[in-house]
């Protein structure tokens, strides 16, 4: 199973840069290059342990995941519950830390594993979505780390809390 992972430092609190990573809207397409298009379902408000997201990626592509985890502000993670074909399996988890000798910096790793299917072609699928995902949560990431700075998400984080 491959496991994509992708990690930067950001000038915030832990506490903050979870709230980034978990914002909706236009605020979070401020920054999240990744999805087109992003809304809890099941009349779900705010995110949390059991709640399904619909996601459609930004060349089109749909899921829908379910946080298996919710524990701000150190970590999240979600799962692939329904998606492309190509994927059997789809997981993420983002942490968030303190750096040490910086409390006001935090480490930010997030790191996904997948499988592909059909089984006969996954060795060689999954070399090649590693390194498209690969390319694209780096790309995230650093989008991440803009968001962090940017003044507007921020407005939008501190006024949520």
């Amino acid at each position: 199973m491959p496991v994509i992972e992708s990690r930067c430092v950001v000038p915030v609190s832990p506490e903050v840069a979870f709230a980034v990573s978990q914002t909706t809207g236009e605020t979070r397409m401020r920054w999240d290059t990744f999805i087109r298009r992003q809304q809890l379902l099941d009349g779900a408000t705010v995110p949390a342990k059991g709640v399904r997201t619909f996601t459609v990626q930004r060349f089109g592509l749909r899921m829908i995941s379910e946080y298996v985890s919710y524990n701000p502000p150190s970590n999240v993670g979600m799962r692939m519950t329904k998606g492309s074909w190509f994927f059997e399996r789809l997981a993420g988890g983002w942490r968030f830390s303190p750096v040490d000798g910086d409390p006001g910096s935090t480490l930010a790793i997030w790191r996904y594993n997948f499988t592909c299917r059909p089984r006969w072609l996954a060795p060689l699928a999954e070399r090649i979505g590693a390194a498209l995902l690969q390319r694209d949560i780096d790309r995230r990431l650093r989008g991440f780390a803009r968001g962090c700075t940017d003044p507007v998400v921020l407005s939008h984080v501190y006024a949520q809390h």
